[in-house]
């Protein structure tokens, strides 16, 4: 199982220069909100197995985790939360996206998957209440699936 952890975690560090580039972190109230989603194709056939998560192009992988700020720009402490994500499609149709949470270590970080169709263009919003934290966060983020 530790095996699968680093590989889970590898395949989640890899996607951070892309979480980075594509500005997908909130930042509010205190704390730092990182989010992405990719196709599950690009998953590791260990790590989608110890997930349960269906390997296809036609399958996205959310992702989302957050993380209590420190001060003086040192790093951040990870938080439990309860996380509420809906997608909105150029329809205008919600889609409820059922977040759970994945324990690794000191890592927190909330995942789903759940089919996507080639093009879609999804707006992803997120009401996110920190453990301990006094009220909710929003955040949100738009992301085009291409699985062609």
């Amino acid at each position: 199982m530790k095996s699968l952890a680093r590989a889970l975690g590898l395949v989640l560090l890899l996607a951070l220069p892309l979480v980075a580039s594509a500005e997908n972190s909130t930042h509010t109230g205190g704390y730092t909100i990182h989010h992405n989603a990719l196709t599950t194709d690009s998953l590791p056939v260990q790590v989608a197995t110890a997930y349960g998560i269906q390997r296809s192009k036609n399958r996205a992988l959310l992702n989302v985790s957050v993380i209590r700020d420190a001060p003086g720009g040192q790093l951040g402490t990870p938080v439990h939360a309860q996380i509420r994500a809906v997608a909105r499609n150029l329809y205008g149709q919600l889609r409820p996206i059922e977040m759970r949470e994945v324990v690794e270590g000191q890592a927190i970080y909330y995942i789903a998957d759940f089919p996507v169709a080639h093009r879609e263009l999804l707006n992803f919003e997120f009401e996110i209440m920190p453990e301990g934290g006094r009220y909710p966060l929003r955040a949100h983020m738009r992301q085009e699936f291409y699985t062609d």
